[in-house]
């Protein structure tokens, strides 16, 4: 995906996101979080890194990192860091 700025997962905190998702399509919302339970898995199991796309109020971002668990709304980094699921827009592993 392009015009997405790279970021390291430790200045995810620092950024501000709003509550709107930024996906509309409900297949395209059902398919972010059928591919992240699979990244959860890849994660957790043999620590496979994989590149989420997303968005916070003001730019769009990519970062490589590893999944460590999915809540109801936020995905697990490592170090605790958390992003909002409905903040990204492509998960690919």
């Amino acid at each position: 995906m392009e015009n997405f700025q790279i970021i390291e997962k430790e200045k995810i905190d620092t950024l501000h996101f709003p509550t709107t998702d930024v996906l509309q399509d409900k297949e395209e919302i059902a398919k972010r979080l059928s591919d992240l339970d699979k990244v959860t898995i890849l994660g957790n199991g043999d620590h496979i890194k994989v590149e989420l796309f997303f968005e916070d109020d003001s730019t769009k971002y990519r970062v490589d990192t590893t999944v460590w668990g999915v809540t109801d709304a936020r995905v697990i980094l490592k170090q605790g860091i958390v992003l909002p699921i409905n903040r990204i827009y492509k998960i690919v592993y």
